[in-house]
C-alpha cells in the first residue's frame, strides 16, 4: 500500500483508509465485536494505517471496537476520531463544540480507544453557537498537552476552514466526495490546496451505490439510514443508474470493478486525497484496497469525465434534518 501525506502537517497514512462507522451503525445490523476486530486487523495486515471512527458511531461502541482491534499495533497506525455532537441531550442543532465539551470527549475517547493520544481529532460538524477560534484554540491546547496530534474538520465550509487554520493548522478536512457528489471541487479543493490541508473523502462509493450492487428494487433493513436519504428513493435510484452504468462500462474495459474505478478516480484527483471506504466484508475490503494499485491514465480520466459529466444525479445526499448541520 502506498503512503500519502495529509497536507503540510507531515501526517503520513496509507493511500486508502478504513471508515469504521458501518461496523456499528447506519447500514443494517452492527457487526459482532469479534468479527469487527478481525476485519480491522485484516485491513492493517493488508496495508491500511488510517482508521476512522467517532464517539457518535454507535454511539461509543465503534470507538471501543477500534480501540480493542488496534491496541496491539497502536504505534503502527493512525486513529482518527471526532467530537462535536451533543449525544447526551441533543439540543436544537444537535451539536456541541463548547471547549469544556471538547475536552470531555477527548478524555472519554482516549479511554475507549485504549490509547494515550488521538492522532487526528476532527470537529464532526461546525457548531454555529461556538466561535471557530474557540474550537481550534481548545484543540491546540490538547495538542500542546500531548493528548492530540493533529486537528481536523468535517463538512466545514471555506470560511470556517480558514478561521480554524489561522489558530491551529488543520491537517485534514473530511467531507463527502465521489463521482456522484463533486461539490467540493468548486471551492473546497482550491482552498485546501492553498492552505496545505489534506482531504479525506467519506462515502467514496456513494454509500454503496457506485459499486453497482444497489438497484431500484433493492430493499434496505429498517435500521438502514439510506431509507431516509432522498438520493436512495426508488425513483432516484432508477434515474441514477445511468451513473453506475457509465462507471461499470469503464471498469469492464480496464478489467477491474466499478468500486475500484470510483476509488482510483478519487486518488487521481490530488496526491493529498485519502478516501476512507467502509465495509463489513473481507472481500469488499480487499476489493477497495486493490484500487490503490490501479493507475488511471489521462485518457481514462477523460473518458470518465465525459461519461459522468452529462449525467444529472437525482436526489439530495442527506435528509432535510441532516442538511441543516452542513456548513457552507
Amino acid at each position: 500500500m502506498q503512503k500519502r501525506k495529509l497536507g503540510s502537517t507531515g501526517l503520513e497514512v496509507s493511500a486508502i483508509g478504513l471508515g469504521c462507522m458501518g461496523i456499528s451503525q447506519s447500514y443494517g445490523l452492527p457487526m459482532e465485536t469479534p468479527d469487527a476486530v478481525r476485519l480491522i486487523r485484516a485491513a492493517f495486515e493488508r496495508g491500511v494505517t488510517l482508521f476512522d471512527t467517532a464517539e457518535a458511531y454507535g454511539p461509543y461502541k465503534n470507538e471501543e471496537i477500534v480501540g480493542e482491534a488496534l491496541q496491539p499495533i497502536r504505534d503502527q497506525v493512525v486513529i482518527a476520531t471526532k467530537f462535536g455532537f451533543d449525544l447526551a441531550k441533543a439540543g436544537k442543532s444537535g451539536v456541541d463544540s463548547r471547549p469544556e465539551h471538547i475536552r470531555a470527549v477527548a478524555e472519554a475517547s482516549l479511554k475507549r480507544l485504549r490509547t494515550d493520544r488521538i492522532d487526528l481529532f476532527y470537529q464532526h460538524r461546525v457548531d454555529p453557537d461556538v466561535p471557530m477560534e474557540d474550537v481550534a484554540g481548545t484543540v491546540k491546547q490538547l495538542i500542546e498537552e500531548g493528548k492530540v496530534k493533529h486537528f481536523g474538520l468535517s463538512e466545514a465550509g471555506v470560511a470556517n476552514i480558514r478561521r480554524a487554520h489561522a489558530v491551529q493548522p488543520v491537517a485534514a478536512l473530511q467531507s463527502e466526495y465521489s463521482l456522484w457528489w463533486r461539490e467540493p471541487e468548486e471551492a473546497i479543493l482550491p482552498a485546501l490546496a492553498e492552505l496545505g490541508i489534506g482531504f479525506v473523502p467519506f462515502s467514496p462509493l456513494g454509500r454503496g451505490f457506485l459499486t453497482g450492487a444497489i438497484a431500484q428494487s433493492t430493499t434496505f433493513t429498517s435500521n438502514d439510514f439510506r431509507n431516509k436519504v432522498p438520493r436512495f428513493a426508488p425513483e432516484a435510484r432508477k434515474a441514477n443508474q445511468a451513473m453506475v452504468d457509465a462507471i461499470g462500462t469503464i471498469a469492464a474495459e480496464k478489467q477491474v470493478t466499478a468500486a475500484q474505478v470510483a476509488i482510483a478516480w478519487l486518488l487521481a484527483q490530488k496526491p493529498w486525497i485519502v478516501p476512507i471506504p467502509g465495509t463489513t466484508k473481507l472481500h469488499r475490503l480487499e476489493e477497495n484496497i486493490g484500487a490503490a494499485g490501479i493507475e488511471l491514465t489521462a485518457d481514462d480520466l477523460e473518458n470518465i469525465e465525459d461519461a459522468v459529466s452529462a449525467i444529472t444525479v437525482e436526489g439530495e445526499r442527506y435528509s432535510p434534518q441532516q442538511q441543516t448541520q452542513i456548513d457552507r
